[in-house]
């Protein structure tokens, strides 16, 4: 039990169904789905698609999509829904066109949309409403608008300068040259009537036609390589894919494979139980511990993570019990590694920007869901006639000629978003998510640890003050939230990290966890973000 004398929210409870997610008006429209008669999956494709209208700097149909769903009935399906680079995209191609590095704002970084493809083609495998129905509650909130929320105000203060880059996108985005404010009424028709052609006629709707030859010639105006053959083909593009999963503490923690960074998330947990038992979830040797694990890690990530397709990704030993003590031996309770090989050249810092939601149905099946745009308002590239914010997931290609990673025809980038699962006996007990970018990885091992572990609460778990160590050159460096004791700040200061503020909190995260002794569900959700946990 938290201390009720203190401030903060106790966990939402439930008998039958909840939903968990970023805004409350995601989480209303998961619920009054299945109210109608659907499930887990319609419910999260629900919650999603107002999150795509109503978060647009975090979300979007521009955008990619992951997705975790627990059937009842037992065992996990994944499916990767992100999309692929243009058929005409080289490295020569671009470096042609000027780049000498991949670029956040560039129409280079706009990949093909999979979060369409994703949704029906979860709709039509587990789902039980069309699509006519369940994008409802989104067209409304495009065509009627909604009330700018606090988080989201602040976001979209800091992109007024990417917003003001593309014409079109000013004139729909920006007002009178600066941000929508809190409480501000936004509305995008031309979005909503996009909705509803693809609750009408579904992803070939979005991927072929007027809709897609608008983004197209966005695309091209502003110098990409895009096609109409190329959306044509990312109507298809979702895939039902083999989770990857781990044994631990006597669970099985399943993530999405690469082109994901699921097997992050596997990785850390395999070093961190193999030291003994922290005093605590705040104690400085467990916080050292965990941001050493995760320098690692992200270090490896950056040396082979991509699209499995088209590049040799070594699952098998990275995730082995031999090369994760090997990690492990690398760490020192009692100082900070000097010499980390930096992990790429790639500027990750600014990846914060993505929704996470999860809901649970009356029946038992249980969906963790994860849609992003990648950075805040995705390339900042909007097609006008349609009101689709275009991506930027293609800023995880490099240029660099050999690495797996580098950006090739069809292929698909290193990915940041990865929805979670934690199952026991074959049975789903706990989809859940952490926002952030690339912090997503230590996040959902941070949050695994605190409940698991160390006995706090979803809710607490997920509020917990969050470290991250920097990526790259100044690995050392480490992201403190506002909330970590100052005696803590210099324990770690002084096993040689170099502890530093942060602007914003590390996005956000929900979780379910279904406890069947009970017949209970208890959520969490983030106050990082406008959370919602709610059942009935």
């Amino acid at each position: 039990m938290r201390d009720l004398h203190l401030p903060g929210r106790s966990p939402a409870m439930a008998l039958n169904a909840m939903a968990a997610t970023s805004m409350p008006a995601a989480t209303l429209a998961a619920l009054e789905t299945m109210r109608a008669g659907g499930n887990a999956m319609d419910g999260a494709i629900a919650a999603a698609a107002v999150l795509a209208v109503a978060e647009p700097q975090s979300t979007g149909i521009g955008g990619d999509c992951f997705c975790l769903y627990a059937p009842a009935s037992g065992g996990v399906v994944a499916i990767n829904g992100s999309g692929r680079a243009p058929a005409a995209a080289t490295p020569e191609a671009l470096r042609a066109a000027g780049l000498t590095a991949m670029s956040a704002t560039s129409v280079h970084s706009v990949t093909v949309p999979g979060a369409i493809s994703a949704w029906e083609a979860l709709n039509k495998a587990h789902g039980r409403l069309g699509m006519d129905k369940i994008l409802q509650p989104a067209i409304g909130y495009a065509e009627q608008g909604f009330a700018v929320s606090s988080r989201v105000s602040a976001d979209w203060e800091d992109n007024v300068g990417k917003l003001s880059l593309q014409p079109q996108t000013a004139r729909r985005f920006l007002k009178d040259g600066g941000p929508f404010r809190f409480g501000d009424r936004f509305v995008q028709p031309e979005l909503g009537a996009t909705l509803r052609a693809i609750a009408k006629d579904g992803a070939r709707a979005f991927y072929t036609g007027a809709i897609a030859a608008d983004m197209v010639k966005t695309l091209r105006a502003a110098g990409g390589l895009h096609t109409e053959e190329d959306f044509a083909e990312g109507m298809t593009a979702a895939e039902f894919v083999d989770p990857i999963s781990r044994k631990w503490r006597d669970m099985e923690v399943f993530q999405c494979p690469p082109n994901g960074s699921g097997l992050l998330v596997l990785m850390l947990l395999g070093i961190l139980e193999g030291f003994p038992e922290p005093a605590g979830p705040l104690d400085a040797v467990r916080m050292h511990r965990h941001l050493e694990a995760a320098r690692l890690v992200y270090r490896d990530r950056d040396a082979f993570l991509a699209d499995p397709a088209q590049a040799r990704v070594p699952l098998d030993r990275l995730l082995s019990d031999g090369y994760l003590d090997k990690l492990r031996g690398m760490i020192s309770d009692d100082r900070a590694m000097v010499d980390l090989p930096p992990a790429g050249d790639a500027d990750w810092e600014k990846h914060k920007d993505t929704v996470y939601l999860t809901v649970v149905d009356s029946d038992g099946n249980a969906c963790s869901f994860i849609n992003s745009l990648f950075e805040g308002f995705g390339s900042g590239i909007l097609a006008e006639g349609c009101g689709v914010m275009l991506q930027n997931r293609g800023y995880g290609f490099r240029l660099q000629e050999g690495h797996p990673n580098c950006i090739a025809p069809r292929k698909r980038p290193m990915h940041t978003i990865i929805p979670g699962m934690v199952m026991k006996d074959g049975k789903a007990i706990m989809p859940y998510g952490v926002m952030g970018g690339h912090f997503q990885p230590m996040g959902q091992t941070w949050f695994l640890t605190n409940h698991f572990q160390f006995g706090l609460d979803v809710q607490e778990a997920l509020d917990l003050t969050r470290v991250f160590p920097s990526v790259g050159a100044n690995h050392r460096d480490v992201e403190i939230e506002n909330g970590l004791p100052p005696a803590l700040r210099d324990a770690l200061a002084a096993l040689g990290h170099q502890p530093k503020p942060i602007k914003k909190p590390h996005g956000g995260g929900q979780a379910i966890l279904i406890d069947r002794e009970k017949g209970v569900l208890i959520g969490g959700s983030d106050p990082r973000k406008d959370g919602c946990a709610m059942g009935y």
